[in-house]
């Protein structure tokens, strides 16, 4: 099994979700992040003061997938989606998972994805 976490830009949500859903990509768990990289914020300008904000909005988006196949088919699935060519677009992480288990009904490894 592998886990997938992508960072991408809020306005991207709606455009990643859509396209995991046309691979039949069923199980994704999003988070509302904070954080930044090479973009490093912007400067603000509130109540007459300039405020560095250094830590921007982002969405994450964590996968688990039961082969490097379907590793390979979100992680182009979600770069193809969340790309705009500029900086802040976000990084796709993916590493190995040692197991799952579904509470549910204690069924392990890939039993508990499906």
């Amino acid at each position: 099994m592998i886990k997938i976490e992508a960072i991408v830009r809020e306005e991207k949500l709606e455009d990643v979700k859509s396209a995991l859903n046309s691979i039949e990509v069923n199980g994704i768990t999003v988070f509302q992040v904070m954080g930044c990289g090479t973009q490093k914020g912007y400067a603000e300008t509130v109540r007459g003061s300039v405020v560095d904000v250094s830590l921007l909005p982002k969405v994450k988006f964590e996968i688990v997938v039961s082969s490097e196949e379907w590793e390979r088919k979100v992680i182009e699935t979600i770069q193809k989606a969340a790309f705009t060519g500029k900086i802040g677009d976000g990084k796709i992480f993916s590493y190995d998972l040692r197991g799952a288990v579904r509470i549910r009904t204690s069924e392990t490894g890939y039993d508990a994805l499906n």
